[in-house]
């Protein structure tokens, strides 16, 4: 429940309104002590009692235990600075290696101190140089580029370009943690979200469009994997000019999406939903021509084509979040 306290005025006229004792006592507040004021983009003023102090790092302590790999991960993502693995015993070469692993998939965490029976990770990012327009541009166009390359793969039967394509999928989980972690962290920091010119209701939005693209990348790295089921065999001619038309209509509704969720463009936004009916009609017709394929290569277009209308889901709804 809020400490309500009344307003009070001197005789020449500062207003002024009294500390709680119990609060100031446990932040070592005395007579003469310094405290900051800022005032928030919605007028409130922010009380830092520890004006000047460098802020002490969020610590936390895990066990080894059959789910550490998605225990550091949840530590990371909550904004842990320092990250120490225990063990009462020595701690296994295949656990050690499953840490590195995890490790290797996290921006900015990394070892950096370890013996026979702990390993302390440390994360050594500053969040106010990662804007979150920053990343998730870099994001987008690494997901972008694995969606072109992902039909084009299949399309000329490219199993290498198609493994280039899963194997991008790492680097899109990795930039999709590193956004999240920034976000919870400016969250809980309202002044880093002044620095940085958002606010908790731009973090959400940001969340969700981060979850968008990250799913897109995986949807793409699925269907790269169609590819490589495919073998030897390959769609006919008409076929493939019909998937390189839907290809490039998915591509500009993503990038329309993206576009308009970063202007804040409605109108931008309201050209990806009406694309649909193109979409629709496009769809018919490599599902008419997919079925005139050979065994071999009709299901895998098939299922082509409808982790392409799933990419473009994802975009009428990172385009929705501009409304």
């Amino acid at each position: 429940m809020a400490d309500l306290r009344k307003v009070q005025r001197t005789p020449t006229g500062t207003f002024f309104v009294c500390l709680p004792r119990a609060w100031s006592e446990a932040h070592g507040l005395k007579k003469g002590a310094l405290v900051s004021l800022d005032e928030t983009s919605d007028g409130r003023l922010f009380l830092d009692p520890k004006y000047g102090e460098e802020p002490l790092p969020k610590v936390s302590v895990l066990s080894v235990g059959p789910f550490l790999s998605r225990e550091i991960v949840g530590r990371y993502l909550l904004g842990s600075d320092i990250i120490r693995v225990e063990a009462k015993e020595r701690i296994a070469f295949e656990v050690r290696n499953s840490v590195k692993k995890t490790v290797g998939s996290l921006i900015g965490l990394e070892i950096v101190e370890e013996s026979h029976s702990q390993i302390v990770l440390q994360c050594l990012l500053e969040p106010s140089g990662f804007p979150p327009e920053k990343i998730l541009r870099r994001n987008y166009a690494i997901v972008a580029g694995m969606h072109r390359d992902a039909v084009n793969s299949f399309i000329d039967g490219d199993s290498q370009l198609a493994k280039s394509v899963i194997a991008r999928d790492d680097e899109n989980n990795r930039l999709y943690f590193l956004l999240v972690r920034i976000l919870r962290t400016i969250i809980q920091n309202s002044r880093l979200g002044e620095k940085l010119g958002l606010t908790s209701i731009d973090c959400l939005d940001y969340r969700l469009a981060a979850s968008l693209i990250e799913t897109m990348g995986d949807t793409c790295a699925r269907l790269a994997s169609k590819t490589l089921e495919l073998e030897s065999a390959r769609p006919s001619e008409e076929l493939r000019k019909l998937l390189s038309d839907l290809q490039s209509l998915y591509y500009e509704a993503h990038e329309k999406a993206l576009k308009a969720f970063v202007n804040k463009d409605i109108g931008l936004a309201e050209n990806v939903r009406q694309m649909r009916q193109k979409v629709e009609a496009l769809n018919s017709g490599i599902e008419a021509a997919a079925r005139e394929q050979s065994v071999e290569v009709m299901p895998q277009t098939l299922a082509v084509t409808a982790f392409l209308k799933q990419i473009y889901e994802h975009s009428v709804d990172l385009a929705d979040l501009v409304v």
